[in-house]
């Protein structure tokens, strides 16, 4: 894991590969408690009606993770506030199919001072184990004020 200090470590990691999180197997309960929380019962979770002859994990579930796999990539410190402020250009490659193993790999594209708010722009992609192409590819957008 990296440990981020201050906007100077971090801009030293701009434009680096920072790690990759450890595999999570997305099961049929998370997809169920997943659906509940959203309301979201769709076709998708329907093994039996589903083009893939399996239950498939829902798109947004999948992204959900981002938070819990990237603090297993890198921890930032001595931050006052952190905002998720957005993902641009996601592209979803494949779903991921009931008790398959994703894993996050995070890239640091970007990092910018805005008169003390720090944004920082992070390549993700969510690999599935075994698989040729990731579940999704797209930036995430995190605003830092650090203490």
């Amino acid at each position: 894991m990296i440990i981020i200090n201050n906007f100077d470590e971090y801009k030293l990691l701009e434009g680096k590969l920072v790690g990759t999180s450890s595999w999570h197997i997305i099961d049929q309960h998370q997809i169920n408690r997943f659906a509940e929380a959203t309301l979201d019962h769709q076709w998708i979770q329907a093994a039996d009606e589903s083009p893939y002859h399996s239950t498939i994990a829902h798109g947004y579930l999948t992204l959900s993770l981002i938070p819990y796999l990237s603090k297993q990539i890198a921890e930032v410190r001595n931050i006052s506030m952190e905002i998720n402020y957005g993902i641009e250009n996601l592209k979803f490659g494949q779903p991921v199919k009931v008790d398959h193993e994703v894993s996050l790999q995070a890239t640091i594209k970007t990092v910018n001072n805005l008169k003390g708010t720090v944004k920082v722009v992070v390549g993700a992609k969510l690999i599935i184990k075994d698989q040729e192409k990731p579940a999704y590819t797209g930036d995430v957008v995190f605003l830092y004020h650090f203490s």
